[in-house]
């Protein structure tokens, strides 16, 4: 009985938001929780990737918190639009955030997290898988205003192995690159036993 409970609010947790209300309360919330403009293309992605929201809703959402002084578009330092959340979404997401489930809200801003971490990552690690003709290299660059922290050729038995090594460092790049400079300053030099047995 208590599996089936337990499923049956898996499922309900993953079921699409069906209204516009709850959705711009959702997205206020997004935005305050955030701290920070992002263009209509993040928000975007944020939104429809959370695998909750429904494009259609999002849209007329959006249009609404445009149209009653909620968010507004404005010109970031390099000129590009932006959301920024205005007083009044701000009331909205601090005090009707409880008439929208702690879960979506949760996972909301979860993927926003995820998704702005990914950016910085793709910004400061560059992969490029190189084909051998047997197999092929993951070639990592760890980059830090220009200029690389680290280089690194990995082998890969064929591509799928390489893409999985790459996803997987892309995961973590800087426990990835702590890892290795941890192992590197611990590595001693082999003891031989030199005693006359």
């Amino acid at each position: 009985m208590q599996d089936a409970n337990i499923q049956k609010m898996s499922e309900m947790a993953d079921t699409e938001i069906q209204d516009v209300p709850t959705m711009n309360i959702l997205l206020c919330y997004l935005l305050y929780k955030i701290e920070r403009p992002v263009s209509p293309d993040q928000l975007y992605e944020i939104a429809i990737n959370s695998g909750f929201i429904n494009y259609f809703y999002y849209q007329e959402s959006l249009d609404f918190l445009l149209s009653n002084d909620h968010i507004r578009v404005e010109k970031d330092e390099n000129g590009c639009d932006v959301y920024v959340l205005l007083p009044k979404g701000k009331a909205c997401a601090k005090e009707l955030k409880n008439y929208a489930p702690k879960s979506y809200r949760d996972k909301l801003v979860l993927a926003a997290l995820r998704y702005f971490t990914r950016m910085k990552y793709e910004q400061e690690i560059k992969i490029e898988y190189i084909p051998l003709e047997k197999g092929c290299y993951v070639h990592l660059r760890c980059l830090d205003v220009g200029d690389d922290l680290m280089e690194l050729k990995l082998y890969a038995p064929n591509r799928e192995q390489a893409e999985l090594i790459g996803s997987r460092i892309m995961l973590n790049p800087a426990g990835f690159y702590g890892k290795l400079i941890d192992l590197a300053l611990s590595n001693e030099e082999v003891t031989y036993d030199l005693t006359d047995n």
